[in-house]
C-alpha cells in the first residue's frame, strides 16, 4: 500500500487524532505552566530544589494523558474496542509511558543537561517532547490499543487478490505459462 493510499484511508482518523492532540497540548502546557508558575515555581519549596520542572512536566503529561484516553476512546478510535476496558487502559498507559519518558527526557536534557532553564526554553523543550511523544502515541494506539474503523480496514477483495498472487509465487512448480 502506498503512503498516499494509507493517508487517504486514514484522513478522518488522523484529523481527529490531530484535533485531540492539539487540545491535549493546550491541556499539557496549561497544567505545566500553572505548576511552574505556582506550587512548583523556582522559588517554591515543593518537590525539592532541582526536579520541580520535571515533576511539573510529568504531572502535566499525566493530566493530558487522561484527557486523551477519554477523547481518543470516544472519538478518534471510536467504533469498537480491541481489548476489554482494563486491558485497553493498561496498554494505553504503557504506550503513554513510552511517550512520557520521551517528553520528560527532552525537558530533563534541556533543563538539566544543557542548562536552558528559562520558562521559554522549558516550553520549547516541552513542545519538542510532545512532538516525539505524539509519533509514539499514534503508532502505539493504532498498532496495539484501538481497532481501526470498519471503513479503514483492509479491502477484502484486494486482500484476496494479494493472497492468490502470493500463492502463485510460492508454488513449487512456479507460475503457469
Amino acid at each position: 500500500m502506498s503512503a498516499r493510499t494509507w493517508l487517504t484511508r486514514r484522513a478522518g482518523q488522523l484529523a481527529r487524532f490531530g484535533a485531540v492532540g492539539l487540545a491535549g497540548i493546550v491541556v499539557n502546557l496549561a497544567v505545566f505552566n500553572l505548576l511552574r508558575l505556582g506550587p512548583l515555581a523556582p522559588h517554591a519549596e515543593v518537590a525539592g530544589d532541582d526536579d520541580r520542572v520535571v515533576t511539573a512536566k510529568i504531572i502535566a503529561t499525566l493530566v493530558s494523558m487522561a484527557f486523551a484516553w477519554w477523547a481518543h476512546r470516544g472519538w478518534t478510535f471510536r467504533g469498537g474496542s480491541r481489548h476489554r476496558p482494563a486491558r485497553e487502559l493498561a496498554l494505553f498507559a504503557l504506550v503513554n509511558g513510552v511517550a512520557l519518558i520521551l517528553e520528560a527526557g527532552v525537558v530533563a536534557i534541556s533543563h538539566h543537561g544543557l542548562g536552558l532553564t528559562s520558562l521559554a526554553w522549558d516550553n520549547a523543550a516541552t513542545l519538542v517532547g510532545i512532538g516525539l511523544g505524539t509519533v509514539a502515541r499514534y503508532a502505539g494506539y493504532a498498532l496495539f490499543v484501538f481497532l481501526p474503523e470498519p471503513d479503514e480496514a483492509e479491502d477484502p477483495v484486494a486482500t484476496a487478490g494479494d493472497r492468490s498472487a502470493d500463492a502463485g509465487e510460492a508454488s513449487p512448480s512456479g507460475p503457469s505459462v
